[in-house]
């Protein structure tokens, strides 16, 4: 019997998908971020527990809380809301993030955990405040731009969030991107710090997909969170101009191709218990083979 024509050019279809994913490489995530390419460096296990298992039960820590927090209002206040009701929208994401999701450290009773949640809102308050006492001003394009790029020469498409994106005072018709981290203490390296460069070249590539225009610095403003005793600004500037990156664009590459092939070999994945964020964690996982198949 003569197989129906519609059926053979599906069979015929199934066949030639079935080649091509053969012939495809096989990636365990779907895309690299600034901060899954940070994990897998720092903590393999934690890494591949995260994004590969999709697993996030890793309590966060009070400083982290506390940023998320201070960014939610900074996305309200750029986005056009009023000074006061971005803090307080701020102040509400604080509150409602449950006690399960903070790592309180020694804080182990339940008067000891209202007492560091008050420090925590003290300290968020404090910060917020420093930065909008005199906010950067910026004709702003994009409020927490998230975004996704083929990069030429990548094996997988890169991620990330934007704070801003905002017009460029340096060169009409190109952007910049803003970024904002709030801090205990003003970053030393400055505007070369390995991580601030590797951040700003994965939100390179994801607004200049989605802008269509030339994207000219990564700015970093660092806000401290506590006082300055000599009375000076409470937030610093650091910019990163790409056209001065050409290196950092080759290092950038074949870092990312590297680490794309270390995940798609077979291997174990190995805990680093001297990781000050998930050390502990990554280690008790692997002591407990949570993972293995």
């Amino acid at each position: 019997m003569a197989v129906p024509s519609k059926i053979r050019s599906d069979l015929e279809q199934w066949k030639h998908d079935a080649e091509v994913a053969a012939l495809t490489p096989q990636y365990p995530i779907k895309y690299w971020s600034h901060s899954s390419l940070m994990a897998l460096l720092r903590n393999p296990l934690a890494w591949y527990k995260r994004y590969v298992e999709k697993i996030y039960d890793t309590p966060r820590n009070p400083a982290s809380v506390i940023g998320s927090s201070a960014h939610l209002a900074l996305q309200h206040f750029y986005s056009g809301i009023g000074k006061d009701g971005s803090i307080e929208l701020g102040l509400e994401y604080l509150r409602d993030t449950a006690d399960f999701d903070i790592n309180f450290g020694k804080a182990k009773s339940k008067a000891a955990k209202k007492a560091k949640r008050a420090s925590m809102e003290r300290e968020y308050l404090q910060v917020i405040n420093f930065y909008l006492e005199k906010p950067p001003k910026h004709t702003v394009l994009g409020v927490e731009f998230s975004g996704m790029a083929k990069v030429e020469g990548l094996p997988l498409p890169v991620k990330a969030i934007s704070d801003l994106v905002v017009e460029s005072k340096l060169e009409k018709g190109s952007v910049d991107i803003v970024d904002h981290k709030f801090v205990d203490q003003f970053s030393k390296q400055k505007g070369s710090k390995t991580l601030f460069v590797m951040q700003a070249l994965f939100n390179y590539y994801t607004v200049k997909e989605a802008f269509g225009k030339p994207v000219r610095r990564f700015m970093i403003y660092e806000c401290k969170k506590s006082r300055n005793a000599d009375g000076s600004p409470q937030l610093k500037r650091y910019v990163i101009d790409y056209q001065e990156c050409a290196e950092d664009f080759k290092v950038f590459h074949r870092l990312l191709k590297d680490a794309t092939d270390e995940i798609s070999r077979p291997r174990l994945y190995l805990p680093n218990p001297s990781d000050m964020f998930e050390g502990e964690n990554s280690f008790d996982v692997y002591r407990l083979g949570l993972l293995e198949d």
